[in-house]
């Protein structure tokens, strides 16, 4: 359930962004996990492909970045690092 709420916000981030280019299609989304985010790149991913289904997101190249960095201000965060639209 933390994940849904996670990615339903990421989705609107997402989404917002690809309107705001005036798009119909997002590319590609890059995202960067937090090394405390609590969540494996492959956990996100799953629930990454199963929120953006039907959207215009869906069939997107998700880049995902995971930091090590234990001490970085975002460590705990999943951050929106760009998103590629298709215009």
């Amino acid at each position: 359930m933390h994940e849904f709420s996670l990615l339903a916000d990421l989705m609107r981030k997402i989404e917002a962004v690809a309107r705001e280019q005036g798009a119909k299609k997002v590319e590609r989304v890059k995202i960067k996990l937090g090394a405390l985010a609590h969540i494996s790149r492959e956990h996100f991913r799953e629930h990454f492909v199963r929120v953006v289904q039907g959207t215009m997101v869906e069939g997107a190249c998700l880049d995902i970045e995971v930091s090590s960095d234990q001490n970085d201000a975002h460590a705990q965060e999943i951050l929106l690092d760009s998103v590629t639209v298709e215009e």
